[in-house]
């Protein structure tokens, strides 16, 4: 089974199949089988899979699941970028210029992987985990507190996880790089890190502490961290090269592409919903 397909079937509900089946020819036959399921995928390349999620109201989402929601939203974009050669492009906060980059977006959006993965990353932030956990120091045993909308605390997680756990964990520092920078960008450019967290993120992403000591503007120092984390989580994963990682691995090498195109998705389309998908805005640091 192909492996875009595979995830789709994981992550599709019930009601979103019929929902988006509602709209195809031959609603008899079974949703679940391979050709009827290729059919549902195609189907979301079209207008009316976006239309029947958002109606006519797009801040009004009928009962679908988040992952359908934003699905819809990414296929949409990429439609709306066939026939654009400008986009406004975030140049700073609440700073928008016209920008000859519409191919580039639709280049990266082309891909089913791209598009599969941003619907993935949106999903992921609709129900955020955030607490503590006990580990062992040299002063005996402490609470470690952490947020993944945090990435300082987050990053702190470095210091107490096994080995193996430390590629999901670059995974998801990248994820959240990109999730403040691709749709949270005026947050994220605003908000600037303590020297003394700076320089534990650049070295949880592996640069020297020689190095740590300079830190950029704070939207292109969360992207350069999020490019290098997405890296370190495709290199120091030790299991085969599966669909998944090869996907982190081209992301880490199209980083800005993604946050763009997320930048993109963002003005368009989450702007109003933002608050209502994610729950709590991201704090920043």
């Amino acid at each position: 089974m192909d492996p875009v397909e595979r995830r789709y079937r994981e992550h599709l509900s019930e009601r979103d199949l019929a929902l988006i089946a509602g709209a195809l020819p031959g609603d008899r036959e079974p949703v679940e089988a391979s050709g009827r399921f290729q059919a549902v995928l195609e189907a979301l390349a079209r207008d009316e899979a976006f239309d029947r999620v958002f109606g006519r109201n797009r801040d009004e989402v009928i009962a679908v699941s988040p992952f359908l929601a934003f699905t819809a939203i990414v296929h949409r974009a990429e439609r709306e970028l066939q026939a654009m050669t400008h986009v406004q492009e975030w140049v700073g906060p609440r700073r928008r210029l016209p920008v000859f980059g519409a191919p580039e977006l639709r280049d990266f959006l082309a891909e089913p992987a791209s598009k599969l993965f941003l619907a993935e990353l949106l999903t992921s932030y609709v129900h955020i985990s955030s607490g503590s956990v006990v580990v062992r120091s040299a002063r005996g045993w402490r609470r470690h507190r952490f947020s993944e909308l945090d990435p300082v605390r987050l990053a702190s997680l470095l210091e107490v996880v096994q080995e193996v756990e430390r590629p999901g964990l670059y995974r998801r520092l990248g994820d959240l790089a990109l999730f403040l920078t691709g749709v949270f960008p005026d947050r994220s450019a605003t908000r600037s890190f303590r020297e003394i967290d700076s320089t534990r993120l650049l070295m949880a992403a592996g640069v020297e502490k020689a190095e740590a000591s300079r830190q950029e503007e704070p939207l292109n120092f969360l992207e350069g961290l999020g490019r290098r984390w997405y890296q370190l989580a495709y290199t120091t994963a030790v299991r085969n090269r599966t669909f998944e990682l090869e996907t982190v691995g081209a992301i880490a090498r199209h980083f800005s592409s993604a946050r763009r195109a997320l930048n993109f998705v963002t003005d368009r389309y989450l702007f109003p919903l933002r608050g209502r998908w994610f729950g709590t805005t991201p704090g920043g640091p």
